[in-house]
């Protein structure tokens, strides 16, 4: 993958405010069964191809680098999304990867960012 792409983010990211509205732990605002496993927000200011605002999975790790992206496709928003993770440790990129693969209408692939 060229190092553009993730150039190009790295620069989205840096020129948004990254606003978490869905701590880990707390259920989704419609299915109250959904629990975040990691924290989850947006980019502030942005757009994503459904209309909304960037999503970001944010780790644990405390230097927020932007080192994987999740690729979405669901058959029920008949829509496809990119997610960035950021400081995310390698078992936290796993649980948001099996987040999305655990629904019979979403499925998921992780991208992970060369380490250079």
């Amino acid at each position: 993958m060229k190092e553009s792409f993730w150039t190009y983010l790295d620069s989205l990211i840096q020129s948004a405010e990254l606003v978490i509205d869905r701590p880990k732990g707390s259920s989704h605002p419609r299915y109250l069964s959904v629990v975040y496993p990691v924290d989850y927000g947006y980019l502030k200011g942005t757009s994503s191809g459904d209309g909304n605002e960037l999503d970001v999975w944010r780790g644990s790790l405390t230097e927020e680098r932007l080192d994987a992206v999740v690729c979405t496709v669901d058959l029920l928003k008949r829509d496809v999304e990119v997610k960035l993770l950021l400081g995310c440790t390698e078992n936290e990129k796993a649980t948001i990867c099996n987040f999305h693969n655990d629904s019979e209408s979403m499925a998921a692939i992780l991208l992970k960012r060369s380490v250079t």
